[in-house]
């Protein structure tokens, strides 16, 4: 488990708040089957590894995800109570894409997490390296992780 040591010991020294993309990190993402959120395959490994995480004293883990329009909010809220119900309900971040009009998912992303007191390290997971690039970019200070750190 290579990602669940990183955090592990990150968290030793520090409190962190780790922020973890739904689409395409535990949920499959099909560009041909964009909706149907709540019947999306779930990812178990990196779910498994996820809610083990969970468990680690000094980590606060979160769901940060787009979504394309407010009814999908309720499917991927669904999705998460069937296969991942260990993400409290108050830390699912899931922000309705139509209330950032002229905003790219990665800008939302960024904006979002701009506003987070820096009193934790904050780590975000994402399958989107255009996400991953732009948030480097705009937030030095973030950890990020593609998902695929989340495979042994």
């Amino acid at each position: 488990m290579h990602f669940y040591n990183i955090i592990e010991d990150l968290s030793k020294t520090q409190s962190i708040t780790l922020f973890v993309d739904m689409d395409g990190v535990i949920a499959s993402y099909d560009f041909g089957k964009k909706y149907d959120f709540d019947k999306k395959r779930p990812l178990f490994h990196h779910i498994e590894v996820l809610e083990k995480i969970s468990h680690l004293e000094h980590v606060e883990l979160y769901i940060l995800s787009i979504s394309p329009k407010e009814e999908h909010i309720k499917e991927k809220q669904y999705w998460l109570d069937q296969y991942a119900s260990f993400f409290k309900e108050e830390n699912r971040i899931i922000l309705d894409k139509t209330k950032y009009p002229g905003l790219s998912s990665k800008e939302i992303k960024a904006n979002y997490l701009q506003q987070i007191p820096r009193d934790h390290k904050i780590v975000l997971i994402d399958d989107d390296n255009a996400v991953l690039k732009y948030i480097h970019h705009v937030l030095s200070d973030i950890l990020l992780y593609q998902d695929s750190e989340l495979v042994d």
